[in-house]
């Protein structure tokens, strides 16, 4: 039990890494010409296929597995106290894991297929790549409602449980609802919940790993 809580606070920590890490990439180092014309995007998409094709695999495969730890962890950590909030978490949570992984498969296999495909048709190719981005979107980024419930019922549960600081538990609620609200196609949302995150995860992964399961908490921590 304990080094799975160990396991999990590390898990939680990488998290945070690679969210921040994404914010990163994005943010400063990609410069991807979406005003160019399809041929210079797909020279550009075949110059840094590797590049991309890493940063999927971190943002969507890596997470997703370190998120598998993760949920097993705390549903571990707090089925004893909240069974049936816990249980209807962690189902959103596998669920997730599922979604985040497929996302970084299909974005991928879709990059090298539209890469070969346009050396001979690049406006087809392009149909393609949209095709896949608006997948990839809905699946794994594009909304976060399936992350966002993992985060708000396991928060409850945990409130519930006494398991960890509230504050931390009230973030947790906050997050999730924002999360969950991007059923809503509101960019704001979207970039609340993944800023939240990186606040959330890492100050979880560093709960678990230095204090035990059933640890109480006081009303002001």
């Amino acid at each position: 039990m304990k080094s799975l809580q160990k396991m999990g606070g590390v898990a939680a920590l990488f998290e945070a890494v690679i969210y921040i890490s994404a914010f990163v990439f994005f943010g400063a180092v990609w410069e991807f010409p979406a005003d160019a014309n399809a041929v210079q995007q797909f020279t550009f998409l075949s110059d840094n296929q590797l590049t991309l094709s890493l940063v999927n695999l971190g943002m969507y495969i890596l997470f997703g597995i370190f998120l598998a730890v993760l949920v097993l962890a705390l549903y571990q950590r707090v089925k004893d106290k909240a069974p049936d909030l816990s249980a209807l978490a962690s189902i959103f949570g596998i669920v997730w894991v599922g979604l985040v992984i497929a996302s970084g498969m299909i974005s991928n296999i879709g990059l090298g297929v539209v890469i070969e495909l346009s050396a001979d048709d690049p406006k087809q190719a392009m149909t393609i790549w949209l095709v896949i981005n608006t997948l990839v979107d809905a699946l794994g980024g594009g909304n976060e409602i399936v992350g966002g419930l993992w985060v708000l019922l396991l928060s409850l549960a945990a409130l519930r449980a006494n398991e960890f600081p509230k504050l931390l538990n009230y973030l947790g609620v906050f997050v999730g609802l924002a999360g969950t609200l991007t059923i809503y196609p509101a960019d704001i949302l979207t970039e609340v919940f993944g800023l939240g995150q990186i606040l959330w995860f890492a100050w979880l992964g560093v709960v678990m790993l230095v204090k035990s399961p059933g640890t109480r908490w006081g009303q002001c921590r």
